[in-house]
């Protein structure tokens, strides 16, 4: 498994400063993706416990109000080990802050029972899609994708929109 890029300082993915981890491989090559560059899952680099190492230790800087992990897919079978222990260990390390992810899967279908939505906050879920774009929409490109509470979601066993 590899990632793409670890910005330290982003304030476009998700509320307040945050650290986001970018990782590599995607096989959805949606039309006009803002990160052609991370499609290919033999690209990047490493990612090994010294990466979430450096991110946690990124992240437990007192402006940082989060993580935020994108793609790339990091749901996708070749990523999901990793986005998963990255999720778990920030959590554990850093109980105050929280995680958000965007992957092109649904939360509702494929991503139902899968383990790391126990660590994830907000899920930006659903494909970009080019004819869907709106500018104006906070944390996702198209009008089809939703920004979803995972934890609300997973206690109340449907899907309930984040609302800020």
């Amino acid at each position: 498994m590899n990632y793409n890029l670890i910005r330290k300082m982003d304030i476009s993915n998700g509320p307040g400063v945050r650290v986001s981890v970018f990782m590599q491989g995607c096989s959805f090559h949606c039309q006009n993706c803002f990160n052609k560059e991370t499609w290919d899952f033999e690209g990047g680099k490493e990612f090994t416990q010294d990466t979430i190492d450096e991110v946690i230790n990124l992240c437990k800087q007192g402006h940082v109000k989060g993580l935020s992990i994108l793609g790339g897919e990091p749901m996708h079978p070749k990523n999901i080990e990793a986005t998963t222990k990255l999720a778990k260990e920030f959590k554990e390390k850093c109980p105050d802050k929280n995680v958000w992810v965007w992957s092109g899967f649904k939360f509702d279908e494929e991503l139902k029972d899968k383990e790391a939505l126990k660590y994830i906050d907000v899920l930006v879920d659903g494909q970009y899609k080019d004819e869907l774009f709106n500018p104006t929409l906070k944390w996702r490109g198209s009008s089809n994708q939703r920004v979803i509470d995972v934890q609300k979601s997973l206690q109340e066993h449907k899907t309930v929109l984040f609302c800020e």
